[in-house]
């Protein structure tokens, strides 16, 4: 728990001002830019400051469609994303993205009105206790019980969120706090929390016990996680294993943490990453983890995991190390000081010819695949030719499911902060607002939103806000006319029966698309896919793409939930 801080007051402003007032003050001094927020009677004194603000605010359709454009937007910008939802339903509906930052480690400030404070409590009209439902799915947690403590609250939340290992912060406002008005001078303060002190300076003993391991070690491998995105660790990252000459893997959250077509890359591991990753994990005999968190997507079944290696992890977040897999060099560290101090020990690289050429035949005789000749529109050949035509230049955005694990496969990311995804909670509805936020934090990006149809129909209504403030947002649909992942689960482990994975009622996404002034296309053919994208990647405009895919068209390789690394299903055709 959180100590309440002891501050230092530096300065005194004019008076009276209210609760709004204060509050709007605050978010200006920590150069908010955009606000994903939707109006409600417990918020409406805020929204009535926010009339004459500077500050973009965003209206989304839906309370979870705010909240996952702002995880996009901080994503991508690395600041905080701001949210405001009034009380009852609307902050109830921003659960799911609170709990979706949580498990991703991207900072939000989120402010949710609430009823007045003498009827908290009693069942009031639109209250619910969002302390009590967020406290599990926050870094930390507030309600506001005094005007005057506005401002350190605020600032206090946005220094929580933005350091350490990232996290969504909840502000409940109360209506009448919101409303009310004090005389009391206001106080600008600095923050002072004793009970929250993240250790970003790695033990120097541990960092010698790394770099005499790394000394030693004739198959090492780093696994790269999204703490080196979220540590601006990718330079850093990059000199280190070509210093030691350290081949590189990357979870599904971290890729673009290291250049995909670097010689030392094998690729992503895990449940669908590649075979040459993930032999690479079991036949290592070092396996230095950098800002990852060892879910169980990536391990599959721990008693066979990294069987022969010595462990070592640095992590910002002390809880995570250890935890799943036990770990003989603990780092408790910012993933660039880390590095960086690695990177000064100057260690002796050590000869991994042998392994090197190791996991390149593995990445020469297993990699990914899929029918070129079936004649049917492939949804990995339309990867590739995304990839392809922009380059790698885009900022990807997915929802979840099959076309979420294509885009990681097919896809190869190069650079830093291109990629956003639900990783840790597999958050279908994410994708397609989360692009709206990523496009605002980089206007100049080409952005794709790649969806799945099940996915993108719960979200449809954001297309309202790329209409309305002409995004240039690119929707690539995978159309297979089913939940895909869930019906390739049910192919595989229960005997092809389908049970309501099936979407044979659809709308017309082109039509849909039409309905809000977008464009749309339906693309059956590569020949057509050719053609159009060489069109519309390279416009400003937004527009829509139904792909019909190949329906039967699974995911692999792929490992079976249960098994281990080095018993992957599909690796050859």
């Amino acid at each position: 728990m959180l100590q309440e801080a002891a501050l230092t007051e530096t300065k005194t402003e004019t008076h009276p001002v209210t609760g709004a007032d204060l509050l709007l003050r605050a978010l200006e001094k920590e150069n908010v830019e955009v606000i994903f927020g939707y109006p409600g009677g417990a918020v409406l004194p805020l929204y009535d400051k926010l009339y004459h603000s500077e500050i973009l605010h965003v209206l989304p359709r839906h309370e979870q469609g705010g909240i996952h454009a702002a995880e996009g937007y901080a994503r991508i910008s690395g600041k905080p994303g701001v949210v405001i939802a009034t009380s009852g339903p609307g902050a109830t509906n921003i659960v799911t993205g609170l709990a979706d930052a949580m498990m991703d480690s991207l900072p939000l400030i989120v402010f949710t009105g609430q009823v007045a404070t003498g009827v908290i409590g009693s069942d009031a009209f639109q209250e619910a206790d969002i302390l009590g439902i967020t406290t599990p799915i926050t870094k930390y947690n507030y309600q506001v019980r005094s005007i005057e403590d506005i401002p350190r609250i605020v600032k206090e939340a946005f220094y929580i969120a933005s350091t350490g290992r990232p996290g969504p912060v909840l502000i409940d406002i109360p209506k009448d706090i919101a409303a009310g008005v004090s005389d009391q001078p206001e106080e600008e303060k600095e923050v002072n929390l004793p009970g929250y002190q993240p250790t970003l300076k790695p033990n120097y003993l541990q960092i010698r016990k790394l770099t005499e391991a790394v000394s030693r070690s004739k198959k090492p491998v780093i696994l790269a996680g999204a703490g080196v995105l979220h540590g601006r660790a990718s330079k850093e990252l990059k000199e280190y294993a070509e210093q030691q000459q350290v081949p590189v893997i990357h979870t599904l959250l971290g890729l673009g943490g290291f250049p995909a077509d670097h010689p030392l890359f094998i690729g992503m591991a895990g449940m669908h990453g590649c075979y040459a990753a993930n032999m690479g994990l079991t036949e290592c005999d070092l396996l230095i983890n950098i800002g990852a968190r060892f879910d169980d997507r990536l391990t599959g079944n721990l008693q066979h995991f990294a069987p022969h290696a010595t462990v070592a992890h640095i992590d910002i977040d002390p809880a995570e190390i250890g935890k799943n897999v036990p770990t003989s060099i603990p780092i408790v560290a910012d993933a660039k000081e880390a590095l960086e101090q690695l990177i000064l020990q100057d260690g002796k690289p050590p000869a991994h010819k042998e392994w090197m050429e190791t996991i390149l035949r593995w990445q020469e005789e297993y990699p990914y695949f899929y029918d070129k000749e079936s004649g049917r529109l492939k949804p990995q050949k339309v990867m590739e030719m995304l990839h392809s035509k922009t380059e790698g230049n885009a900022i990807v955005v997915t929802d979840v499911g099959q076309h979420q694990m294509w885009a990681a496969q097919y896809y190869r990311f190069n650079k830093a902060d291109r990629w956003v995804t639900s990783g840790g909670l597999g958050t279908m509805g994410f994708g397609f607002p989360a692009s709206i936020g990523a496009q605002l934090a980089d206007p100049e990006a080409c952005v794709l939103a790649i969806c799945g149809d099940g996915g993108f129909q719960m979200s449809t209504q954001e297309l309202a806000i790329i209409q309305e403030m002409n995004l240039p947002v690119k929707i690539i649909i995978f159309n297979n006319m089913a939940l895909g992942m869930v019906r390739q689960w049910q192919e595989i482990f229960y005997e092809s029966r389908f049970s309501h994975s099936k979407i044979p009622v659809q709308p017309s996404f082109v039509k849909l698309a039409e309905a809000y002034g977008i464009k749309g296309y339906v693309i059956q053919s590569e020949s057509e896919a050719e053609e159009l994208l060489d069109e519309v990647l390279h416009n400003r405009e937004p527009v829509l793409i139904d792909f019909r895919v190949d329906p039967g068209e699974n995911v692999y390789p792929m490992i079976a939930p249960g098994k281990g690394l080095h018993e992957m299903a599909g690796v050859k055709p």
